[in-house]
């Protein structure tokens, strides 16, 4: 069975959407494969940040985009959070939305509604 990609927010499917061409191509084939073959494909497409959270690390001749997530119940996966890297450090502020997300899902025992 394969896992299924869920988005936070409409928001945050538009903020990936809005990505420069190739980082979005990026995403899209990480995506795929977690699709196929499940959320850890280990670096340097996924990378674990502790407390189950996780990045998608996406990249293009344009830059660079981060994609947080965590996975729920019957094999789906929550994108929580996008933003384009403009730094080598993941900016604390980027980081916190997506601990806060994350927090609300985990405070609703992993089930996740729109």
């Amino acid at each position: 069975m394969d896992w299924e990609i869920l988005y936070y927010s409409d928001e945050v499917q538009e903020t990936i959407g809005a990505w420069p061409v190739g980082i979005r191509a990026f995403y899209a084939r990480i995506t795929e494969r977690m699709c196929a073959f499940g959320p850890n494909l280990g670096m340097p497409f996924t990378d674990s940040l502790g407390q189950g959270l996780f990045e998608i690390r996406a990249r293009g001749k344009e830059g660079i985009g981060r994609a947080f997530f965590c996975t729920l119940v019957e094999r789906k996966i929550l994108i929580l959070h996008a933003y384009i890297k403009k730094s080598r450090k993941t900016p604390a502020r980027e980081l916190e939305v997506a601990r806060k997300r994350l927090a609300e899902v985990q405070r609703r025992d992993g089930a996740w509604e729109r």
